[in-house]
């Protein structure tokens, strides 16, 4: 247990403690650990790496309890918001392609234009999460049957993502059902 070793520089100390931070349990052991031994200088190593990595930390966190100074040492914050389940999001839109108006599906969210099966590139990680810059086209290449569901393929004109989008049939307004055909290869001929 290298960060209880006085006789290290007090950051290399640091890094040895947050590798040891695996989990909860660890964090509360090692957090503990902190507290008990009054290491300031630990401390302020713990902080500095905090700051390294981009995490602000007020002028009282060197009296921060350990498990919390260590859990901001470890700069996980940033990666927890990270979103990474699907957004629903059911909205009216006029399709840039056709400008035709495509109203809300009711009951999913609609992410193409069920008129020329076109869609936009803003999705980058998540369905939903709107947080692609590239905005290019998105041209539907093939239809392939997942299970009971169609899912059409597409490419992006500006970037060349692949991405794929189910069908959606169920709805007040559906996907082009001869368009779908005519994308299929004979597979819902």
């Amino acid at each position: 247990m290298s960060w209880e070793d006085a006789t290290l520089p007090a950051a290399a100390r640091a890094e040895a403690l947050v590798q040891a931070a695996r989990g909860r349990k660890d964090l509360k052991r090692l957090g503990a650990w902190l507290e008990s031994h009054g290491d300031e200088a630990l401390r302020q190593a713990l902080v500095d790496r905090a700051a390294r990595l981009g995490v602000e930390l007020p002028e009282e966190a060197l009296g921060w309890p350990g498990k919390r100074l260590l859990r901001r040492a470890l700069a996980r914050e940033v990666e927890a918001q990270v979103r990474t389940t699907p957004v629903a999001r059911d909205e009216d839109f006029t399709c840039r392609w056709c400008g035709k108006d495509v109203p809300r599906a009711g009951r999913t969210a609609r992410d193409h234009c069920p008129f020329c099966l076109k869609s936009v590139h803003v999705d980058d990680r998540v369905p939903g999460d709107r947080a692609s810059t590239c905005q290019g086209r998105l041209d539907p290449m093939d239809v392939i049957v997942q299970g009971t569901e169609i899912v059409i393929v597409y490419r992006c004109t500006r970037c060349g993502a692949s991405k794929r989008n189910r069908a959606v049939l169920d709805v007040e307004v559906p996907d082009d059902w001869e368009a779908l055909v005519r994308l299929s290869s004979g597979v819902l001929g």
